[in-house]
């Protein structure tokens, strides 16, 4: 370690991530500190970081719109690497390239496995938020860590709901809601049920509603993640076609791609509600005191 090097573990950051990651400090008691980022006019990237590091590093970057940011954690891992860091953990909110984990037509890349890949070639530890994982079962198989820690949003959402609603029903958009919409309607023991969804590519999507009393109830649609906004889209219209009192949505990444939050609006949705994990408009409740604690036991070890 270099001598003026600090001893407590330090969590870096990008500019555009201050809040979340000032939020996590305080209630993580680490030192913070901004990665400084330069973009050449030939669109290349300078990164600086911290010229003496300890040897526990937290790397913030949550990787929405990925593609460079995947390159800004290639640079900043190994130069904390070459500036003395000896533990490398990575906190990604929101964990991009998960949802591609076979190859369904000769010559895909399955994205999961190289992007799950690369980023264990990088840190030692990762922690994120409801991953997209549809065949594998455990983080760890996506990216191969020593310590991979999946956190969830459903737990806080759940709450949220519970104060803004009264006897809500929970539905998740599909199949593979069902895990969070569970775990959500578990905690204060709401009722609920899941649609069943075909796909039929990027913006196109057949919803088919549970077989549960929906009239007269405040459904809130509960997920993982929100981008395109189809598939809710087409479950509030038969929501409020089959009788519901209001619908709500709810979730733990608000990626809402294009025009898809003005689509939801003006499709009937009352309000919409998501974590932090990636800053929105709707972000309604913060994952940084449960982000903070899986640290502190991270680093305890």
């Amino acid at each position: 370690m270099k001598p003026n090097a600090p001893t407590t573990a330090v969590l870096l950051h990008f500019e555009d991530e201050q809040q979340s990651a000032t939020r996590i400090a305080q209630a993580a008691h680490l030192n913070l500190c901004q990665i400084e980022r330069h973009r050449f006019p030939d669109g290349e990237l300078k990164l600086r970081l911290p010229s003496a590091l300890p040897p526990q590093v937290i790397l913030l970057r949550t990787l929405d719109k990925p593609n460079e940011k995947l390159l800004e954690l290639l640079l900043a891992a190994q130069t904390a690497r070459e500036l003395d860091a000896r533990h490398l953990t990575l906190v990604a909110p929101y964990m991009a390239y998960m949802r591609q984990d076979i190859a369904f037509h000769p010559g895909e890349a399955v994205s999961q496995r190289v992007v799950g890949r690369f980023l264990a070639s990088l840190f030692d530890a990762v922690i994120t938020v409801d991953p997209h994982l549809h065949r594998v079962a455990r983080l760890q198989e996506a990216v191969p860590v020593a310590q991979a820690i999946v956190l969830s949003g459903a737990p806080l959402l759940s709450d949220l709901i519970a104060a803004r609603r009264q006897r809500p029903l929970l539905i998740g958009p599909d199949v593979e809601s069902a895990q969070w919409v569970a775990l959500a309607a578990m905690r204060h023991g709401f009722d609920h049920a899941v649609c069943q969804k075909v796909r039929h590519g990027d913006h196109s999507v057949q919803v088919e509603l549970p077989d549960v009393a929906i009239t007269g109830r405040q459904v809130v649609l509960l997920d993982d993640v929100a981008s395109t906004g189809q598939t809710v889209t087409q479950a509030t219209r038969l929501l409020l076609a089959a009788g519901a009192a209001s619908v709500d949505v709810a979730v733990t990444h608000a990626l809402f791609a294009d025009d898809a939050l003005q689509l939801l609006l003006d499709v009937g949705v009352s309000e919409i509600w998501s974590t932090d994990c990636i800053t929105h408009s709707s972000n309604a409740t913060s994952m940084a005191s449960a982000i903070a604690a899986a640290l502190t036991e991270l680093l305890r070890q």
